[in-house]
């Protein structure tokens, strides 16, 4: 018993590190936030992306995600708590919002540079 209790002390001692950094965390989070990802609609880089070209009373339309890498935190926390135009409700915790609006400020630093 006492060498099994001695086996698993490190990993007790150090548990309040994290296995993956916040930007691993960020960045699964915004490819797979709950079903779909971020990156279907928006991009990898949440600059916007093409979804969809159809024809509608015969007129070629297109349904595009808006690019949500520039929006401040406060919209883009609201933009997550309503449905609208094809956009899904994914009842994120605030955390997990907040996860999200650091992976692409984070991008945006990235392509900047």
């Amino acid at each position: 018993m006492k060498f099994i209790i001695l086996l698993f002390l490190p990993f007790f001692i150090y548990a309040k590190t994290s296995f993956i950094t916040q930007m691993e965390y960020s960045s699964q989070l915004y490819k797979n936030p709950r079903g779909i990802g971020c990156n279907k609609c928006h991009g990898e880089d949440g600059k916007g992306k093409l979804i969809a070209k159809y024809l509608h009373k015969q007129m070629n339309k297109e349904f595009n995600g808006p690019p949500i890498n520039s929006i401040n935190y406060d919209d883009f926390e609201k933009a997550l708590n309503i449905s609208k135009r094809g956009m899904p409700r994914y009842y994120l915790t605030q955390s997990e919002i907040k996860a999200l609006f650091f992976y692409l400020q984070e991008i945006k630093l990235n392509d900047n540079k």
